[in-house]
This record gives structure tokens, C-alpha cells and sequence, in this order.
């Protein structure tokens, strides 16, 4: 089973990846509170359009190994860095869901993008999630003590209801299954309980607009208009105003897990970005 160990942590951390295809490499990067897995539907799509497709387990979830601090975005872009550099990648391109946005934007702002040929973000936290008098439309402070405390008091109760709302379930019952909501609670009830909440930090409070400017290749930007996770007009609409080179894609009704809902929409918008 393929692992790289990020020996520079402070904690040596082991992160599993799955790597299929040839050709230029995409980095598929998960988001919260999922693994590797949730890249069903995009990974054979990329790979039979001629692309490298590696997708990896964020530290603390799937079969990543799990260390007890470091869920900062800092540490998790170096597990990021040393993904591409023991696999000595050039002219990437990284795909950040939700959480995975800021490992993007991290990256960029901690390594460079030296090897990053391009970037995308779909459904991103980027730049803030938290409501602040200059991010008026952000999700209130309240709301996101409460799923902290939820977590920490019963997650696997929180966790069995998360994404109903994740996909607008009663408005998309005819996108997505009963059974595709207890897959993924089963992968989200696997992670570590530490990882879950301490990442939750990290997205709920990384306020990523002053790094926006360091995202200097060319970024494709995709977010539904009915996510009820990550509001676009605190996501998607300033990610596109703060990243010089960017193309956004507003997907017409779709929740935040448009790549389970809008698969076939999304891939041939990611689809034509990596052949533009």
C-alpha cells in the first residue's frame, strides 16, 4: 500500500495516497470530514482523459496515520509538499474540495508554486468561513461553536446527519442516495475524533485573504448557488475577486457536495480547465 512519511513534521506522519494513470498529475485534496474516497466520481474521469490522478487521505483521516497536534493548514500543506516531492511531480495541478481549498491556497503561500502549473477550487472554504464585521455574510460565530461542541459531546451523532446538508438532500433525493449518505457517514465516523475537531478548527478560523495573492497561476473557482454548507457570497464570490487569474463557475442549484450531485457538470468544467 502506497505511503510517503512526512519526516518533517513533528510528529512523523504517514499519509496514504492512491496514484493511477499517466500524464500530467492532478492532486485531488478532500474535504472535511472525508477521505480520499469522495473523489469517486471525478478520479476514472480524469484518468480516462489522460491524466495522472493521485488522491491521498488527509492526516487523521482515512488510513492516514493520525497524530495528536498539527492540524493547522501549515502542517497539512507539508504533508502536501512532501506528497510531490517524494514523487518528484512537476507541472501539477491541485484540486482543493471544501477544507482542501486551503491546502491549496497554503501551499501557494508556504512552498510557491514553482511545480503548480494550475489550481482549482470546488465548493472552498476560501477565504473565510466565519462571519466578522468585514465578512458580514461568513457563518456566525455561534453556529460554528455549536458543531465544535456537538462534536466533542456525541460526533458520530452530529456526523450521521452532516450531510444531509452537505447535499440539500430533500431538494436532490433524485441526485443522491440513502445509500451514498451512509457511505459517507461510515467515512467520516472512521476518522480520528482529534483530527475531526482541531481540522473543524482550522477551517471554522484560517482567514486565507491575505493570501489570495499568492495563488498566481491560473485558478478555476466552481461553487454551487444553493450551498447551505459554505455560503458562496463568503467562498466562491471573493475567492474570484482575490485571485488575479481566475475562472468561476456558478453551478445553478447545486449544495456544497456538487461532486456527488452535479458529477457530471462538474467534470467537464474541471475537464476542460485542465485541457485549457
Amino acid at each position: 500500500m502506497p505511503f510517503i512519511t512526512n519526516e518533517k513534521a513533528k510528529e512523523s506522519v504517514a499519509i496514504f495516497y492512491e496514484d493511477y494513470g499517466q500524464g500530467q498529475p492532478v492532486i485531488l485534496i478532500h474535504g472535511w470530514p472525508l477521505s480520499r474516497k469522495s473523489w469517486e466520481q471525478q478520479v476514472w474521469k480524469i484518468v480516462e482523459e489522460g491524466y495522472r490522478c493521485i488522491s491521498y487521505d488527509r492526516r487523521g483521516f482515512g488510513i492516514s496515520s493520525s497524530p495528536w497536534e498539527g492540524y493547522d493548514y501549515s502542517s497539512l500543506a507539508g504533508d502536501l509538499h512532501t506528497l510531490i516531492t517524494e514523487l518528484d511531480l512537476k507541472d501539477v495541478v491541485l484540486v482543493g474540495f471544501s477544507m482542501g481549498g486551503g491546502e491549496v491556497v497554503r501551499y501557494c503561500t508556504d512552498f510557491g508554486t514553482q511545480n503548480i502549473a494550475k489550481a482549482a477550487l470546488i465548493s472552498s472554504i476560501i477565504p473565510l468561513v466565519k462571519k466578522k464585521d468585514d465578512n458580514p455574510d461568513g457563518v456566525p460565530v455561534h453556529v460554528l461553536d455549536n458543531i465544535k461542541s456537538a462534536l466533542q459531546k456525541d460526533r458520530v451523532g452530529f456526523l450521521k446527519n452532516f450531510h444531509k446538508g452537505f447535499y440539500n438532500y430533500e431538494d436532490n433525493k433524485n441526485r443522491v442516495s440513502e445509500g451514498q449518505l451512509e457511505y459517507d457517514f461510515i467515512v467520516a465516523s472512521h476518522a480520528s475524533p482529534r483530527a475531526t475537531i482541531q481540522a473543524a478548527l482550522s477551517w471554522m478560523h484560517t482567514d486565507f485573504r491575505p493570501e489570495l495573492k499568492n495563488v498566481d497561476v491560473p485558478t478555476l473557482i466552481v461553487h454551487g448557488d444553493a450551498d447551505q454548507t459554505v455560503p458562496i457570497e463568503t467562498s466562491g464570490d471573493l475567492a474570484a475577486k482575490g485571485i488575479s487569474k481566475s475562472t468561476y463557475e456558478v453551478i445553478k442549484g447545486a449544495p456544497h457536495g456538487l461532486n456527488v450531485t452535479h458529477a457530471d457538470t462538474l467534470n467537464d468544467i474541471l475537464v476542460n480547465f485542465l485541457k485549457g
